[in-house]
C-alpha cells in the first residue's frame, strides 16, 4: 500500500487485483491516446483536422483522469485535469492546435507512462517533470498557473551536455543530494582502456565513504589511443581539499562545481529541447513529412478492439498444465505400443488407443487456443516506436518519415514485451548514425526527408522484423579503425574480417564510432544489448549496408517460446531437443564427405557447402563416444539466412514440448534455451539453434565470452 502525499500517489484501500486491473486499463488508455495524437499529427501535416479524433483523445484523458483520482494517483490525476482543460480549449476553437502544442500533448502522454511505471514499481516519481509540463500547457492557455520554481539543479553551473545524457535515476540522485545541502564535484581521469573496469571499481570504493558518484561520460580528450578520459560527477559534503587528500591520484584532477549567483539563476524553460529535469521538447522544427497514407478511422461507438484483458501469469500457468498433458500423453502412447504388440489383451489395447487419439486430438485444441490467446500484434510495439521516431527527430533535428508494414503479424506477447526495447535502440541507432541532415541530404541528391521502413512478416514458424533506413549506411574502414583503436580486435584480426564480420563489429561490447557521447548514443552500450536480448527470444539479428544508400537490420525470432514442436535426438547416449521451426532437413552423414575449407568442415549440400558442427566434441562428449563411429545423420539448422549441419548419433522422433527455465545456476550456459521432462521422467536439454550457429560460425573477434565458456574443446579455424 502506497500512501497518497503531496505530489505523491497512492492507493487507499483496495487490494492486489484492483490495483493491477487499473494497471492494465490505464496502461490501455494511454496507448489509445498515443495512437490517436499519431493519427492526428498526421492529419495535420497535410492540412486536414478530424473533430471526432480530437475527441476521442479528450475522453481518453477525461476517463484516464477519474480513473487516477479513484486510485489516488494525484500526479496523473493533475496532469490528465490540465490535459482536459487544454483539449477542451481545443475543441471548442480556443486554441490553435499548433506544432508546439502536439508536441507538449505528445509529451504528456510520455509522462503518463512513465508515472504509471513508477507507481507500479515505487521508483522516484518525475514530479519536476510533471510541474515543467503543467507550466508550458499554462502558458499556453495564457493562465499563471504553470509558473514553478527554478531546479535545484540550476544553482550550479554544469555543462548542459552532461545533464542531457543522465537517466532517469541519476537525476533523481542529483537532485536528492543538492536538496541534502551537498556540492558537487567535477573529477577528470585518465583511465587505461585494457583496465578501466577494475579501475573504475576501486575509485568507486574510495569515493564512496566521501560522497556518491552520480554519473560520468568520456571527454573524448585521452592522450593516446590506449587510455580514455572520464568527467565523473560527483556529490560530497567533504570540502575540495580534503577530497583531493582523499582521492589523489596522477590520473586525476578534481574541481568544485561553481553555485550561481541568483543574479545569474536561468528560469525555467519551455522552450528548450532536450531530457533534462528542467526542459522539455515543445520546440517546432522545419517542415514537417508527409504521411505514408491517408488515416480512415470506423466511427461507430463499438469498440473495433475484440479483446479481453488477460493477466499472462494465468496463461503461463494454463500452459504448465498443458505440458504434464503431454508428457501424459506420451505416456499413454508407451502404453498402447506395448500393450497392442505384446498379443494380449488386444481388446483393451484398441481402447486405450482410442483414448489417446481422443486425447491428443483435445491436447491440440487446448494448445492451439492457448497460443491464440498469447499472440497479439506487433502493431501494439511499432505504435510506440512511431512517437520515438517523432520526439528524437524534431529533438535532433531531423526530418524523418516512419514507413510501417505488416503491423498486423501476429506474435506471442511476451516476445512482443522484450523486444520494445531492442527496436527502440535500433530506432534510435538509425536516426543518430543513419539519416543524414537536411543539408547535408539534399547535397547528394536525397530527399529532405529520412525514411526508416519497419517491416514485418511470417516466414514458417518464425517471424521477421527489418529495419531499414535510407541514411549514410556503415563504412567499413571507420568501423575496423574504431574497433581495433578500442582494443576490442588485433590488428592482424582486422585483416582477415569478412565484410560480414565487419559489419557485425557493431555488436561487440563497447564498440561505438563516436569521440563523444551524445543523448542518443556514444557511450558503447546499446547493439551488444541488442543481440544479447534477441539471442535470448531464440531470434538471431543480421546486418546489411550500403555507403550512401542505407542500412537494413534483420531480426528473426520464434513466433512462440511456450509449445513448440522439436526433433528428439541422440548425441553421445544422451537426448537433446532440436526446435523444428529452426530445422530445415535431416540427411545421413557420410564420414567420407567432408572436407576442410578455411579450417572449418564442411559437406556439400546439393552444390553449395554447409558448415557442420560435431555435437559430441562441442558439448565435450566425444572423449566418450567410440571412435570407431562413423555412421549419424546431419541436422540442417537454419536461422535467417545461415545454414549449419549438426552432426547426431541417431533420431527419435518428433514431440511438442513445453520448455522450462534452466533456473538461476544454469542460466548462463551458452547453446540451450531451456529444458524439457519427457513421457519416461528423463529431461533433456533444448538446444538454442540460433545461438549456436551464431556463435560457432563467428570469428574470433565476434565471440563474446559467453562462446568462449562454451567451445574450450572446439577446434578453432
Amino acid at each position: 500500500m502506497v500512501e497518497s502525499g503531496s505530489g505523491g500517489s497512492g492507493y487507499e484501500g483496495g487490494a492486489d487485483k484492483a490495483r493491477e486491473e487499473f494497471f492494465s486499463e490505464a496502461q490501455e488508455l494511454i496507448d489509445t491516446v498515443s495512437r490517436d495524437l499519431l493519427a492526428i499529427d498526421e492529419l495535420v501535416k497535410l492540412g486536414r483536422a478530424d473533430a471526432e479524433l480530437l475527441n476521442d483523445v479528450f475522453r481518453g484523458v477525461h476517463t484516464l483522469k477519474g480513473l487516477s483520482g479513484l486510485f489516488g494517483a494525484t500526479l496523473m490525476s493533475g496532469l490528465s485535469h490540465e490535459l482536459e482543460d487544454v483539449l477542451d480549449d481545443l475543441r471548442l476553437g480556443r486554441l490553435e492546435l499548433s506544432a508546439r502544442l502536439l508536441d507538449l500533448l505528445f509529451r504528456a502522454v510520455e509522462l503518463f507512462t512513465r508515472l504509471l511505471t513508477a507507481d507500479r514499481t515505487q521508483a522516484p516519481l518525475p514530479e519536476l517533470e510533471v510541474q515543467t509540463l503543467l507550466a508550458a500547457l499554462g502558458t499556453l492557455r495564457g493562465s499563471p498557473q504553470g509558473v514553478v520554481a527554478a531546479s535545484p539543479v540550476a544553482q550550479f553551473e554544469l555543462d548542459p551536455s552532461l545533464l542531457g545524457v543522465l537517466t532517469e535515476y541519476e537525476e533523481h540522485r542529483l537532485r536528492t543530494n543538492i536538496q541534502a545541502g551537498l556540492g558537487l564535484y567535477r573529477l577528470m581521469v585518465v583511465f587505461q582502456l585494457l583496465s578501466i573496469d577494475t579501475a573504475l571499481d576501486e575509485l568507486k570504493a574510495r569515493a564512496r565513504p566521501h560522497g556518491e558518484i552520480l554519473t560520468y561520460l568520456p571527454t573524448g580528450s585521452a592522450g593516446d589511443a590506449d587510455s580514455i578520459e572520464l568527467e565523473i560527477l560527483m556529490a560530497s559534503g567533504t570540502p575540495l581539499e580534503a577530497l583531493q587528500a582523499a582521492l589523489a591520484s596522477p590520473n586525476m584532477r578534481i574541481e568544485e562545481v561553481r553555485r550561481r549567483s541568483p543574479q545569474t539563476m536561468p528560469p525555467v524553460s519551455v522552450d528548450f529541447v532536450g531530457e533534462s529535469p528542467t526542459s522539455i521538447a515543445v520546440g517546432a522544427r522545419g517542415s514537417l513529412r508527409p504521411p505514408a497514407e491517408g488515416h480512415e478511422r470506423d466511427r461507430s461507438l463499438r469498440s473495433v478492439a475484440q479483446t479481453v484483458r488477460v493477466d499472462i501469469r494465468k496463461l503461463d500457468h494454463l500452459m504448465n498444465i498443458v505440458g504434464e498433458l503431454a508428457i501424459i500423453r506420451t505416456g499413454i502412447g508407451r502404453l498402447v505400443d506395448r500393450v497392442r504388440h505384446g498379443g494380449a489383451g488386444r481388446e483393451t489395447g484398441t481402447e486405450l488407443h482410442r483414448l489417446h487419439r481422443a486425447f491428443e486430438r483435445n491436447l491440440v485444441q487446448l494448445q492451439n487456443g492457448i497460443l491464440e490467446v498469447r499472440m497479439v500484434p506487433l502493431g501494439q510495439a511499432f505504435d510506440k516506436l512511431a512517437r520515438v521516431v517523432r520526439q528524437i527527430s524534431r529533438e535532433h533535428d531531423k526530418e524523418v518519415n516512419l514507413v510501417v508494414t505488416g503491423a498486423e503479424t501476429e506474435i506471442d506477447k511476451l516476445i512482443v514485451e522484450e523486444l520494445s526495447d531492442p527496436l527502440m535502440h535500433m530506432i534510435r541507432n538509425a536516426i543518430d548514425h543513419g539519416i543524414e541532415a537536411r543539408d547535408e541530404r539534399m547535397k547528394v541528391g536525397k530527399p529532405a526527408v529520412g525514411s526508416i521502413v519497419l517491416n514485418a512478416f511470417q516466414k514458417g514458424n518464425n517471424v521477421v522484423l527489418e529495419i531499414e533506413d535510407d541514411g549514410r549506411g556503415m563504412n567499413p574502414a571507420e568501423l575496423v579503425t574504431a574497433a581495433v583503436s578500442r582494443g576490442l580486435v588485433t590488428d592482424e584480426q582486422a585483416r582477415d574480417l569478412s565484410a560480414r564480420e565487419v559489419l557485425a563489429l557493431v555488436f561487440l561490447p563497447g564498440f561505438t564510432t563516436r569521440s563523444q557521447a551524445t543523448d542518443l548514443s556514444g557511450r558503447g552500450v546499446g547493439m551488444d544489448v541488442v543481440k544479447k536480448n534477441i539471442s535470448k527470444l531464440g531470434g538471431i539479428v543480421d546486418i546489411s549496408s550500403e555507403m550512401g544508400i542505407g542500412t537494413k537490420m534483420t531480426i528473426t525470432l520464434p513466433i512462440t517460446l511456450a509449445i513448440i514442436s522439436v526433433l528428439m535426438v541422440g548425441v553421445a547416449g544422451r537426448s537433446f531437443a532440436v526446435p523444428l521451426a529452426n530445422v530445415e532437413e535431416a540427411i545421413a552423414f557420410d564420414e567420407k564427405a567432408v572436407r576442410v575449407i578455411d579450417g572449418r568442415e564442411v559437406l556439400n549440400q546439393r552444390g553449395r557447402s554447409l558448415p557442420i558442427c560435431r555435437l559430441a566434441q562441442l558439448f565435450g562428449f566425444s572423449a566418450r563416444a567410440p571412435k570407431e563411429r562413423r555412421k549419424g545423420f546431419v541436422i540442417v539448422g537454419q536461422v535467417g539466412g545461415r545454414k549449419l549441419g549438426f552432426v547426431v548419433d541417431a533420431l527419435f522422433s518428433q514431440e511438442e514440448i513445453v520448455i522450462k527455465a534452466l533456473g538461476p545456476s544454469l542460466a548462463r550456459v551458452a547453446g540451450f534455451s531451456g529444458a524439457t521432462e519427457l513421457g519416461d521422467q528423463r529431461v533433456a536439454l533444448v538446444i538454442d539453434v540460433a545461438a549456436l550457429i551464431e556463435e560457432v560460425l563467428a570469428s574470433d573477434a565476434e565471440r563474446g565470452p559467453a562462446a568462449h565458456a562454451l567451445l574450450p574443446r572446439m577446434e578453432r579455424p
